[in-house]
């Protein structure tokens, strides 16, 4: 099992920004998650699932937003599961508590904690989000503009911006698009790998 342990940074100045997550994190992932995302606690908010790229793609998202602390635990879930996921229990739930409380000490607002070698992994990923730091605006823009159409060339994206392929192609190298990609398609393989062995 995957845990997202979500805690909101600097709550007390901001408008609660927990309710909205949790509608668009339901909207897009619904399915793929074994219960609704719920809120645990005033600022906090937890997600799990059983697939190990649906957890990674939603980290990745959730710290590139800017308003977000993630800690994501690795374990197991104690059956049956709970009808909601504030029911539901075992080391993934404890696991993602410790990796929010790391995540809160680290520049890369982001921790994984885990009851297998899936615990290598988590340097790993905190490099790709400091990579991800230094991509540009016109950098996120091209990856946006792809990963929202996965049927877009790099030239049809060039002629929806109004640039040369020349131009996108440079950006995209500049961003590391193709890096990112295979990195979190690694990635996310490894952890349900991982995942996978300790029984979900």
């Amino acid at each position: 099992m995957f845990v997202l342990t979500v805690d909101q940074i600097d709550s007390q100045n901001h408008a609660d920004r927990v309710e909205p997550a949790l509608h668009d994190i339901t909207r897009g992932l619904g399915s793929r998650l074994v219960a609704p995302p719920e809120r645990t606690a005033g600022d906090e908010f937890q997600v799990a699932t059983e697939e190990g790229a649906v957890a990674l793609d939603l980290a990745l998202t959730l710290v590139r937003a800017g308003d977000w602390r993630v800690g994501l635990g690795v374990g197991d879930a104690r059956s049956p599961l709970g009808s909601s996921v504030r029911a539901m229990s075992g080391t993934a739930f404890v696991n993602a508590r410790e990796a929010v409380s790391t995540a809160k000490k680290r520049p890369a607002r982001f921790a994984l904690v885990a009851d297998s070698s899936a615990e290598r992994l988590d340097p790993l990923i905190r490099l790709l989000l400091t990579l991800r730091e230094r991509r540009t605006s016109e950098g996120w823009e091209l990856f946006d503009l792809l990963e929202g159409d996965p049927g877009l060339t790099l030239t049809d994206a060039a002629g929806r911006l109004g640039i040369t392929v020349q131009a996108a192609s440079q950006r995209a190298l500049t961003a590391g698009l193709r890096l990112d990609r295979e990195a979190r398609d690694a990635l996310g393989s490894m952890l349900t790998d991982e995942g996978g062995r300790i029984g979900g």
